[in-house]
């Protein structure tokens, strides 16, 4: 029998936009271990076709508010979900879901759990969902929530269809020098999806299971051995390219990486958020 599914399949398949074949030999040999099938992919050099920003869990909208501190100002990004998209641009399920923004925002909420938890019309906005869901006729709920302070935040929503509400959103916190740049920085995230601000604030875990994957990669390569360590750290610097916001190259002239251009306004980004919808994590 298979140890996998096919929504295993297909998971894997979105995740790495590898073949279909490739994807099952794959989670045969990891014995049905996803992450396992997945890292088999990569070491057989399958590219990755599929960005996670682009897969499709669920639909919605996101919605932000910035707001004063005591030291600076305080950004916040609350997703509300639905089943459809029919829904998702419905002006009711809109306003609703305006009204969780504004519950969550008098609350002072920080997490999905203080969102849900908030003072509603309808007692909590957790009640308060339970009851429309039965008046629009799908399931709908709170999806990721994210907070940020700094000296200066800004938001920027994005619209990824003419005729849906935003559906990517991102917070971005820099100096009081940083308030010039960080519009167009924030554009930068929603196009390029960074993970991490910098390579510091990648998990050493994450950066020794790149290298272990780097290093099995290129000794199948038939490198020589004494060159395995140099290309080793080539790819990797390629890993932090891709993932972290600084090194990124900058959207609107990737000749240039975000470090420098924000060096060069004489600012410093101290932190993003964003937060796309039906993207976990």
């Amino acid at each position: 029998m298979a140890n996998y599914t096919a929504a295993d399949v297909k998971a894997l398949r979105d995740k790495t936009g590898a073949g279909m074949l490739d994807v099952k030999n794959a989670l045969v040999e990891a014995e049905g271990d996803t992450a396992k099938a997945e890292e088999i992919l990569r070491l057989k050099g399958l590219k990755v076709a599929a960005k996670r920003g682009d897969r499709t869990a669920s639909n919605g909208l996101v919605l932000s508010h910035i707001g004063e501190t005591d030291s600076g100002k305080y950004g916040l990004i609350v997703e509300v979900n639905a089943e459809t998209d029919f829904v998702a641009k419905n002006e009711k399920f809109i306003s609703f879901a305006e009204g969780i923004l504004e519950a969550a925002v008098k609350a002072g909420a920080k997490t999905s759990e203080d969102v849900l938890g908030a003072e509603h019309a309808d007692g909590t906005v957790e009640d308060a969902i339970n009851n429309f869901t039965g008046i629009i006729g799908e399931k709908l709920g709170v999806g990721a929530v994210e907070y940020l302070e700094g000296d200066n935040v800004v938001s920027y929503m994005h619209k990824t269809s003419t005729d849906l509400p935003p559906q990517v959103a991102v917070l971005v916190a820099t100096d009081a020098a940083g308030a010039d740049i960080a519009h167009d920085v924030a554009v930068h995230i929603a196009a390029l999806a960074p993970q991490y601000l910098d390579q510091a604030d990648v998990p050493e875990e994450v950066v020794e299971n790149e290298r272990r994957i780097a290093t099995e990669l290129t000794i199948s390569e038939g490198k020589p051995e004494q060159a395995v360590p140099k290309i080793v750290e080539g790819r990797l610097q390629g890993f932090f390219k891709q993932v972290t916001l600084m090194e990124q190259g900058y959207a609107r002239d990737p000749k240039q990486t975000v470090r420098q251009i924000v060096d060069a306004a004489g600012a410093k980004v101290t932190g993003f958020k964003r937060v796309r919808v039906g993207q976990e994590g």
